[in-house]
């Protein structure tokens, strides 16, 4: 197996509004939506919308908890980039799980749910360009 990861697909409970959020993160969608799912494509990588309902069908298992263990992360090139994202994230409905702050490796980074509760970091890497 090739060390990629080559689609994320993010469960949701309400595909239309989860999609408007994504689309005000400045995500374009790719191809057709439809109340099941919604594709974007990234720079490197694809982003779907899924249905959990259909989710559940398929695997046989439901999502549970407040947060699931996985942060999915957009790295910056500044502090200022960081706090630009954040921003973002609340102006398009986002809940700031945790305001940008020092972390403790020497970086700059904050953390925010999308409409789901998925965990998204905003960060700069001062040592390694993720960008």
């Amino acid at each position: 197996m090739k060390s990629k990861i080559s689609l994320l697909t993010l469960g949701t409970e309400d595909i239309k509004r989860a999609a408007v959020f994504y689309k005000a993160l400045g995500f374009v969608v790719h191809g057709e939506e439809d109340e099941d799912h919604v594709m974007f494509k990234a720079e490197g990588t694809w982003l779907a919308l899924y249905s959990k309902d259909l989710y559940e069908k398929e695997m046989g298992i439901a999502p549970t908890g407040e947060f699931s263990g996985v942060v999915m992360a957009h790295n910056v090139g500044s502090k200022e980039g960081v706090d630009e994202v954040m921003e973002e994230a609340r102006a398009a409905g986002g809940k700031i799980v945790k305001e940008a702050y020092e972390t403790y490796w020497g970086g700059y980074a904050g953390y925010f749910q999308d409409p789901d509760g998925h965990v998204w970091s905003a960060a700069w890497n001062p040592f390694t360009d993720l960008t």
